[in-house]
């Protein structure tokens, strides 16, 4: 009877120590614009600009190709805010890529999967793959629903509003 009983305080110790990966972030927002519209709105240097309070954004849109959005840091200084890594690009639909905070030692995976639905695009956006370190989760979950809320409000009347 020991030997029960041993049996299944191991097997529930090791179910207590299987790590469940953090579910995925997503979110589903539908902007009325053409979907090259859409696409730009998620590539261009000018959008996220207006997006990201005028930080500096450069992307090489091609697998493998650096992402970066970069300004002025607290003390004033040129900081990095995000880095990121291009994975995949099949324009004006599909664009995937790993970013992280700072210099992006830490990183996430991102997709955006664009359809033209009638007069308005489905936006699909799916941020996964985060490592068990990721302060970033959080952080994202409240953030990407504010960005997308900014860049459909953007691409439908031509300005936005202030982040909180």
């Amino acid at each position: 009877m020991g030997g029960l009983r041993n049996d299944y305080r191991a097997r529930e110790n090791s179910c207590h120590s299987t790590h469940m990966p953090r579910p995925p972030l997503v979110f589903t927002f539908y902007i009325a614009a053409p979907i090259e519209k859409v696409w730009n709105g998620f590539v261009s240097k000018e959008t996220n600009q207006t997006i990201f309070m005028g930080a500096e954004f450069h992307v090489d849109l091609r697998p493998g190709g650096a992402m970066t959005w970069s300004g002025p840091g607290k003390d004033g200084r040129p900081a990095r805010y995000v880095t990121g890594k291009v994975v995949r690009v099949e324009a004006p639909a599909l664009f995937e890529y790993k970013f992280g905070m700072g210099d992006g030692a830490v990183m996430s995976r991102v997709e955006i999967a664009l359809t033209q639905e009638s007069e308005a695009v489905k936006v699909v956006v799916t941020n996964d793959a985060f490592a068990d370190d990721d302060p970033a989760y959080a952080q994202n979950a409240d953030g990407w629903p504010r960005i997308l809320s900014r860049l459909k409000t953007l691409l439908e009347t031509g300005k936005t509003f202030r982040p909180h």
